[in-house]
C-alpha cells in the first residue's frame, strides 16, 4: 500500500518557511526533483572528462580545466554558504552511485570502523589531495584532473556496489567534509517541526517509502540538529506523511552559535582548511619562486616534493597550532579541558574558512572567468589567443577578497561571542574570548597580507 504525502498544515507552514511558496513545495516534492537538474550536471561531467583526456594537452586551453578550476571549484563554497549542500544532491557521483546501486548494490551495513573514523578518513584524503595537486600538478594538467576524478568515480562505484545508501558521501568524500563544514555556516536549514514529529510514529524520512527512498546520508530530521550532512536531496519532504519538514532562511553562521555534540575532527578539519587555504595562496604567488629558492638553500636539496611538503606541513600546523594555543590560555581561566575548548571553538575557524576560501578562488574565476568562454569557442574553431581572460580589474578583486576576509573576520568574532556566553558567566566570558580574538585576528591578518600581493593564474 503506498503511504500517502500529506498538504503541509499550517503549523509547518509558519513564517519564514520556504515551503509557504506552492510553487517550490510542489517542485521540491515532485519527481522532477533532484533529477531535472542531477541528469544535465551528469552529462555535463561527462563532457569534461572527455575534454580531460581527449582535449587538449595544455590546460590554458582545455574546456574541461577551464569548467573544473576557474567555474565548479569557486561556485562550490558560495553554493554552500547560500544553499548548504545542495550541490551534494546533484553531485554527479553521487548520480553514479545511485546508479550503480540500483543495478548490482548489495546494501551492506555501513563497516563501523567507517562510522567511527569516517571524518578522520575525510581530513587525511583532503589533506593528501591537496598536497598532490602541488606536487604532481593535477589541476595544471587536464590528463591529471581527469585522473583525480576517475579515482573519486572508481571509489563511488566502489562504495555503491558494497554498502548501502550513499556510504561514500557520508563517510568517505573529501567533499564532503568541506561541505559538512560550510553548510553550518550556511544560509539554508531543513529539519523537521518537533511537535509534529513527536507524534509521528512511521519514520518515513529515515526509512523511504514505497514511492520514494530514505535519507540517502543516513539522518534523522527528527532528532537532526545541525546540517552538517542534510543534502537536501527532498527525500524526507516526500516521504513525511505529516507535512513536518520545513526549509528555512537563517542568518549566516546561526548554526555554529551553539553546536549541540562538538566534534574534535570537525574543529581540526576547520583549521586545516585555513592552512589549506594559506598553502595555495603562497604557491600561487609571484614570489614563490624566490621562496622556494631559499628553501633549497636551506634543506640542501632542489627537490620539489621535499621543499613543498615542508612548505605544506608549516601551512597545516601554523593555524592547527595557534587553535591549540589559544585553548590552553583559556583552558587555564575557563576550566574546561584542553579538548572541550579545542573542539568548542575550532568551529568558529570556518566562518573565516568560507570567506577566505571564497575570496581566494573569487581571483580564479574573475581574473580568468573569460577563460572559459575562449575554451569553448576554440570547440568551433574560434582563437581567443592574446585576448585577456579577466572579468574585473585587479583592484576591483582585491577590494572583494578584503571585504570577504573582513566579513568572514566579524563573523567568526560573533561565533565566538555566543559559544562563550552559552558555555560561561561572569569575568570567564571575557577571558576566554580573548585568546581566540587573537586566534582570529592573527588569521584574518595572514589572509589579507597574502591577497595584496601578486598572484599568478591558474590557466
Amino acid at each position: 500500500m503506498t503511504t500517502p504525502i500529506s498538504t503541509p498544515t499550517p503549523s509547518c507552514l509558519a513564517e519564514g518557511n520556504l515551503l509557504k511558496y506552492k510553487w517550490l513545495n510542489w517542485f521540491l516534492r515532485s519527481r522532477w526533483y533532484p533529477g531535472i537538474i542531477q541528469w544535465p550536471t551528469l552529462f555535463l561531467f561527462v563532457v569534461i572528462i572527455y575534454q580531460l583526456f581527449l582535449g587538449p594537452t595544455k590546460a590554458h586551453d582545455n574546456l574541461g580545466t577551464a569548467l573544473t578550476w576557474v567555474f565548479w571549484w569557486p561556485v562550490i563554497p558560495i553554493i554552500f554558504l547560500f544553499l548548504g549542500r545542495f550541490w551534494c544532491a546533484i553531485c554527479p557521483f553521487a548520480t553514479i552511485n545511485d546508479l550503480v546501486q540500483g543495478f548490482v548494490g548489495n546494501n551492506r551495513p555501513v563497516p563501523k570502523f567507517l562510522k567511527k573514523y569516517g571524518i578522520w578518513i575525510i581530513d587525511a584524503s583532503f589533506i593528501f589531495i591537496t598536497w598532490s595537486d602541488h606536487v604532481w600538478g593535477v589541476v595544471s594538467s587536464p590528463v591529471g584532473s581527469g585522473v583525480l576524478l576517475l579515482v573519486l568515480t572508481t571509489a563511488v562505484v566502489t562504495s555503491g556496489s558494497f554498502f548501502e545508501r550513499r556510504t561514500f558521501c557520508r563517510h568517505i568524500c573529501f567533499l564532503g567534509g568541506l561541505a559538512g563544514n560550510y553548510a553550518q555556516a550556511g544560509m539554508l536549514s531543513l529539519h523537521g517541526t518537533p511537535e509534529i514529529c513527536a507524534k509521528c510514529d512511521t519514520a518515513a524520512c529515515y526509512n523511504g517509502t514505497e514511492n520514494f527512498p530514505g535519507c540517502p546520508v543516513f539522518e534523522f530530521p527528527r532528532v537532526m540538529a545541525s546540517s552538517a550532512n542534510c543534502v537536501l536531496c527532498g527525500d524526507c519532504l516526500k516521504n513525511c506523511p505529516n507535512g513536518s519538514i520545513q526549509l528555512t532562511v537563517r542568518p549566516p553562521t546561526k548554526e555554529l552559535w551553539f553546536v549541540h555534540k562538538p566534534r574534535v575532527e570537525a574543529a581540526f578539519l576547520a583549521a586545516v582548511i585555513m592552512g589549506i587555504v594559506f598553502v595555495q595562496n603562497v604557491t600561487m604567488l609571484e614570489i614563490w619562486a624566490s621562496t622556494l629558492a631559499w628553501l633549497e638553500s636551506v634543506t640542501g636539496t632542489t627537490s620539489y616534493y621535499v621543499n613543498f611538503t615542508i612548505t605544506f606541513i608549516f601551512a597545516i600546523i601554523l593555524p592547527v597550532s595557534l587553535l591549540s594555543w589559544a585553548s590552553w590560555v583559556a583552558a587555564k581561566s575557563n576550566h574546561s579541558s584542553f579538548k572541550e575548548n579545542f573542539t568548542r571553538f575550532g568551529y568558529a575557524i570556518i566562518a573565516l574558512d568560507l570567506a577566505a576560501h571564497i575570496a581566494h578562488n573569487l581571483f580564479h574565476m574573475l581574473a580568468e572567468g573569460k577563460s572559459i568562454l575562449y575554451t569553448g569557442l576554440a570547440l568551433f574553431g574560434v582563437d581567443s589567443h592574446g585576448a585577456s581572460a579577466a572579468l574585473v580589474s585587479t583592484p576591483t578583486i582585491q577590494a572583494l577578497q578584503f571585504g570577504l576576509v573582513g566579513f568572514g573576520f566579524l563573523g567568526s568574532l560573533y561565533i565566538l561571542y555566543r559559544i562563550t556566553n552559552t558555555y560561561y558567566t561572569g569575568e570567564v566570558v571575557w577571558s576566554t574570548f580573548k585568546p581566540y580574538a587573537v586566534l582570529m585576528g592573527c588569521l584574518g591578518l595572514l589572509n589579507i597580507v597574502l591577497f595584496t600581493l601578486p598572484m599568478s593564474m591558474r590557466m
